[in-house]
């Protein structure tokens, strides 16, 4: 992993949100890089970057979500915090039901964000940390049980548990156990954090 600063990525639409956010990132000392939409930050998304990703969930073109959808896809890590306005909420809890960090609503508090922000930061610090001790990845998926083993494959080949449960011939609730247990004895966050461990993992071999 290269050592990089913590750099905020601001995604949002309207000028003045971008530039309000700069100039307030700017002033507590925190790097930021801002984008008028998904697209112009997914073209310039390096996965290797630490930092994270402060989003607004309704945008025209790609929404924060179609966003978030193809990070996932990618297996990125970086800690998302999304923008939304009142009326956003159920679709605020859908995306941090896919591992988005926080939401914050319209209108907020310059402090709350930046609160927000820093526990995002830490995270992302955490994760990268994590994906850099290879040996301990290596250690960790050692433990697990040979059912554990084959729940991990199957999970970090993006299947579903009531696939993996019709695979292995078991209860889709026994493959919930199971896969509690992985992202438990593994230490992930996210099945992204589990994804890109696995991955490093195999550099390794």
């Amino acid at each position: 992993m290269k050592d990089t600063p913590s750099t905020i990525f601001v995604v949002d639409d309207d000028d003045a949100v971008r530039t309000s956010l700069r100039l307030l990132l700017k002033s507590v000392g925190l790097p930021v890089e801002t984008f008028s939409s998904a697209q112009e930050f997914l073209d310039a998304f390096d996965a290797e970057r630490a930092g994270c990703l402060v989003l607004d969930i309704r945008m025209p073109g790609m929404s924060g979500l179609e966003l978030q959808q193809k990070l996932n896809e990618m297996h990125a890590i970086i800690p998302i915090v999304f923008i939304t306005g009142h009326g956003d909420v159920p679709m605020a809890v859908e995306a941090m039901q896919h591992g988005a960090i926080d939401f914050i609503q319209k209108p907020f508090r310059d402090q709350e964000l930046i609160d927000r922000i820093n526990q995002a930061r830490e995270t992302d610090q955490k994760n990268r940390e994590g994906l850099g001790e290879r040996d301990a990845i290596i250690k960790r998926m050692g433990h697990l049980t040979p059912r554990e083993r084959e729940v991990l494959n199957l999970v970090t080949k993006g299947k579903a548990n009531k696939v993996i449960a019709f695979d292995l011939s078991v209860s889709q609730r026994t493959v919930e156990i199971h896969r509690a247990r992985v992202m438990e004895k593994m230490g992930a966050s996210s099945l992204a954090h589990l994804v890109r461990m696995v991955l490093e993992a195999e550099r390794a071999i």
